[in-house]
């Protein structure tokens, strides 16, 4: 079967790949021309929906299936934010590094040298016949401090529940089996052969 993810994210298009090895997944842009997609919705359920629809509307293929992935950080002390605002907290052209180093800067602000934290990934499902969601969790602690050069986004300074390294410390096959992009992952495989 041939996922067409609706992302450019290179970081989420490498670990979606790695994780699902049974499937050919594609990014869109390599069957269309790039667009943008706003994501207006309050939840990443709806992002995530608002994206794959989209993508599987401009494809107009419909023996495809598009999946599309809105995922983020929350962070207790501030309110469970960035939350849905996650890729853009930094502001519209900020790059991951920024996100990391504006998040890590609003935890110190409120006097504190870390806070208690979870990831959320929400993952759409578009085919001819249906829509489907489902959602992965990770919980553990974010840092003011990054540590680690592996992964993306903010895990040089997330350490999940039960470890003592952050994401980007820990090696890839661990993170794998924590993420709650794989968990996601793994309940859409489960929806993929129900169809």
């Amino acid at each position: 079967m041939k996922l067409v993810l609706a992302t450019s994210n290179k970081g989420k298009v490498r670990e979606i790949k790695e994780l699902c090895p049974e499937y050919e997944v594609i990014p869109y842009s390599e069957l269309i021309k790039e667009f943008e997609i706003v994501e207006d919705a309050e939840t990443f359920k709806e992002n995530a929906l608002i994206k794959a629809r989209a993508v599987y509307k401009a494809l107009d293929d419909d023996t495809l299936v598009v999946i599309a992935d809105d995922s983020g950080i929350s962070v207790d002390v501030l309110d469970g934010a960035p939350g849905i605002f996650s890729a853009r907290y930094g502001g519209v052209d900020a790059s991951d590094k920024d996100n990391l180093y504006k998040l890590m800067q609003d935890i110190k602000e409120r006097g504190f040298e870390n806070s208690p934290a979870h990831y959320t990934a929400a993952i759409a499902i578009v085919t001819k016949e249906s829509e489907r969601t489902v959602h992965g969790w990770m919980y553990g602690t974010a840092l003011t401090k990054a540590k680690g050069e592996g992964g993306f986004g903010y895990d040089p300074m997330f350490i999940p529940e039960g470890y003592k390294q952050t994401l980007g410390e820990l090696e890839n096959e661990i993170k794998k089996k924590l993420s709650h992009r794989s968990k996601a992952l793994a309940l859409m495989k489960k929806v993929l052969k129900s169809l």
